[in-house]
C-alpha cells in the first residue's frame, strides 16, 4: 500500500476514472468531499460502487465520524458490500477505534462476512486527537493505518494557514511526527497527509520522498495525477533492495549474531528489520 486515493462516495464517474489507474487503494468518501444534501445519495452509490468488478485495488470507505451520528448509517449503508476497509475520520485515539470494531463485528455477522474489514483512522485533525496518539497500540487487530491530517487541524486551532509555501508551520510538523510515531508504537502504516497543491507536482514528489525517507509506508492523495509520482517515491531504489537483499543473506548465514560487517561498516538487527519491511519479509523475531 503506497497510494491511497480519496474519490468522492458520489461521483460515479470519478470512480469509473479511478478505478482504471494505480492507485493501490481506493477511499470512497462519504464524508467530506460530499455536501450535506447528497450524503444519503452517496451512501447506494457508494454501495454500488463497492459492487463494480474488483482489480487489484482495495476499496476502502471513509464514513462520517462518530460525533456526527451518521457513522452507523454509513456502515448499514456499505457493509453489505464487504470494503476491504473503514476510514475514520476525526479518530480521538484507541477507543473510537474499539466502537468502530465492535460495530463492524456486528455488521460482518449480520452480512455473513469473513470478518477481515480493516481500520485507517485520521488521527490528528482535531486538537484534542493529539494527545490520543499514543493509545492506538493493541486497541483491535483490524487497525492497520494512522493518517495524518493538516487541514481540519488548522481548522480546530483557528489557524489562517498550515504551510508557507511548501513547508508546514510548526504544529503540523508536530502532529505529522507525532501520528509516525505513534504507528510505529501501534505497529501499522504510517500514512502521510494529502497534498492540496494538486498542479505542484514538484513538490509532491519531494514530500513524498521526505514522507518515505522518515518512515510512512503511504500517501493519501486528492486527484489521479498523483498517484504516478507518489508510487514511483515510495518504490525501493535497485541500490535500496540490493542493499537489504545483502543485510538479509548476511544474518541468514550467521543466525546467532547480533552485529555484522557488511561493506566495512556495522549492521544490527535494527538493520535487518528494516531490510525485511523493505523487502516486505516477514521480520524474523
Amino acid at each position: 500500500m503506497r497510494s491511497m486515493l480519496f474519490v468522492p462516495g458520489d461521483s460515479p464517474r470519478k470512480f469509473e476514472k479511478a478505478a482504471q489507474g494505480a492507485a493501490d487503494t481506493l477511499i470512497l468518501d462519504l464524508e467530506d468531499s460530499v455536501v450535506p444534501e447528497r450524503k444519503d445519495e452517496a451512501r447506494a452509490l457508494t454501495s454500488a460502487m463497492l459492487q463494480a468488478p474488483r482489480t487489484a485495488q482495495q476499496r476502502y470507505v471513509r464514513v462520517n465520524a462518530l460525533d456526527t451520528g451518521r457513522t452507523l448509517g454509513d456502515l448499514a449503508a456499505v457493509m453489505p458490500a464487504a470494503p476491504d476497509g473503514i476510514v475514520l475520520p476525526k479518530s480521538r485515539g484507541g477507543d473510537d477505534v474499539r466502537t468502530l470494531a465492535l460495530w463492524l463485528d456486528a455488521f460482518e455477522a449480520a452480512a455473513a462476512l469473513v470478518g477481515t474489514t480493516r481500520i485507517v483512522v485520521v488521527a490528528t485533525e482535531t486538537a484534542g486527537s493529539m494527545f490520543g496518539l499514543g493509545s492506538y497500540q493493541d486497541c483491535s487487530p483490524r487497525l492497520s493505518g494512522l493518517m495524518w491530517g493538516a487541514e481540519d487541524l488548522a481548522a480546530s486551532l483557528g489557524a489562517t494557514e498550515n504551510r508557507n509555501g511548501g513547508s508546514l508551520h510548526s504544529p503540523y510538523r508536530l502532529a505529522r511526527d507525532l501520528c509516525l510515531m505513534g504507528a510505529a508504537a501501534a505497529g501499522v502504516t504510517a500514512i502521510d497527509a494529502v497534498y492540496t497543491d494538486i498542479d505542484n507536482l514538484a513538490g509532491l514528489e519531494d514530500e513524498a520522498r521526505a514522507a518515505r525517507r522518515d518512515g510512512f509506508g503511504a500517501k493519501a492523495l486528492i486527484h489521479p495525477k498523483q498517484v504516478d509520482i507518489v508510487n514511483a517515491a515510495f518504490a525501493p531504489t535497485a541500490e535500496e533492495r540490493a542493499w537489504a537483499q545483502q543485510v538479509v543473506a548476511a544474518f541468514a548465514a550467521n543466525p546467532d549474531a547480533g552485529t555484522l560487517r557488511l561493506d566495512g561498516r556495522m549492521i544490527d538487527r535494527p538493520h535487518l528489520r528494516a531490510a525485511e519491511k523493505l523487502l516486505g519479509l516477514s521480520p524474523r523475531r
